[in-house]
């Protein structure tokens, strides 16, 4: 039996209306039970509520280049502000194929292996829908971002946990190896790695051609922080390693790499057969993305120095973080990638991540990210993440509040 609504009234602008008399209104039946508001948005908005410097969401601190808000500008002017293919613009996906070229040296097609999404979560969610089943299993290493888990719940798949090696966040390649069934349809990866920085070797990538060499399993590498790599390593896409690339989806993100997570550009590369079945999915969440942004991204992409200097640019601002780092009580290990640093505070007290999360944001005005969030179990290792994608002057107010922070 449904709910029954009684009769209500409302007032508006001195009009009163009957709405929903004795209308009977179906209970919905959630597919995602357990899931609530991100700990994004609510660290955000405990930051906002609270005044406080925000080193807990992904997003940076600083505005884009002005000749890339000139282009988006230019390109509405000359009235491209309708429907783009969707696939994407051409001129984008040739200007994604030119710079995989000059970055990995090999080449990729155009009109047959490149996807522009809607962001880099569209593309994770498109290639999840497209080859996951009922009852498939997805290995997910953990921690992990948190859209993995629900968008394969949604296609009826069931993530299989593996924790990251501690404390480096690395990989036990023979657990990895226990835990592939002859369910597994699908392994997410993520290089360099959200939360913990941890960036892949080759090592790692001749293990996982290893285990999915004779299997009928697929690939998923969520590269979004490609162009952010530290201390002379080097992004290791599995688009490199051709026996990987065959079974990959690779997702990657203009947000992260040109500050503009605001305009959520995405892409994905892959094979024939792989992309046009994610195109099948892709059609129907967006379609399209925004068409002037992504010609002034194709043309803003011609001069390569714009991302290959992103890693000397985050990490003058991680070693400014980690500097400070030094004067807290905290613990850690610079981060290999990403604009994330993991701080320990085991040593200091059993507070949980949370707890600690929300009082350093009401008494020192410092928000971070809880680890325990990003596993399934909400394990609580005793970290807290900090995002240093900011404005040096924020940064450096921040440490001075987290070197006075009564742990």
């Amino acid at each position: 039996m449904f709910p029954l609504v009684t009769g209500a009234y409302w007032q508006k602008s001195g009009y009163t209306h009957l709405s929903f008399l004795h209308q009977n209104i179906p209970e919905v039946k959630s597919k995602l039970p357990n899931i609530g508001q991100t700990i994004f948005t609510v660290m955000s908005q405990l930051a906002q509520n609270e005044k406080a410097i925000n080193l807990s969401q992904g997003f940076p601190g600083f505005d884009c280049d002005s000749e890339l808000q000139k282009l988006v500008s230019h390109f509405m002017q000359k009235g491209h502000n309708q429907y783009a293919p969707m696939s994407g613009m051409p001129k984008l996906r040739e200007a994604i194929a030119e710079k995989t070229r000059k970055t990995l040296s090999i080449n990729v097609d155009p009109d047959s292996e490149i996807t522009v999404t809607s962001g880099a979560t569209e593309a994770l969610f498109a290639a999840i829908t497209a080859t996951v089943h009922a009852g498939d299993e997805v290995i997910v290493f953990e921690p992990a971002y948190d859209s993995y888990q629900p968008a394969i719940e949604l296609s009826g798949g069931i993530p299989v946990f593996i924790p990251l090696t501690m404390p480096d966040f690395s990989i036990d390649w023979d657990l990895v190896k226990s835990k592939v069934s002859d369910k597994a349809r699908l392994i997410i990866i993520n290089t360099p790695h959200n939360p913990s920085g941890y960036v892949w070797t080759s090592d790692d990538l001749a293990q996982l051609a290893a285990i999915v060499e004779d299997k009928c399993i697929y690939i998923l590498s969520d590269e979004v922080y490609e162009h952010i790599v530290f201390d002379g390593r080097k992004h290791l896409s599995l688009l490199s390693h051709p026996q990987l690339r065959k079974k990959s989806f690779v997702c990657s993100s203009f947000g992260k790499t040109f500050h503009i997570t605001g305009w959520k550009i995405g892409y994905c590369i892959a094979p024939k057969a792989l992309t046009v079945e994610l195109r099948k999915v892709h059609q129907y969440l967006t379609f399209s993305t925004s068409t002037p942004m992504q010609l002034a991204i194709a043309e803003y992409l011609e001069e390569e120095s714009r991302y290959l200097k992103l890693s000397a640019f985050y990490q003058q601002k991680r070693d400014l973080f980690c500097e400070g780092l030094k004067s807290t009580p905290f613990k850690f290990f610079p981060a290999q990638g990403s604009f994330f640093q993991l701080v320990e505070y085991g040593h200091l007290t059993d507070c949980s991540d949370l707890d600690l999360a929300v009082r350093l944001t009401k008494e020192n005005k410092v928000a971070s990210i809880p680890i325990s969030v990003f596993y399934s179990g909400n394990q609580d290792p005793k970290m807290l993440r900090f995002c240093f994608a900011k404005r040096d002057e924020e940064l450096l107010q921040a440490l001075d509040r987290l070197q006075k922070a009564n742990i």
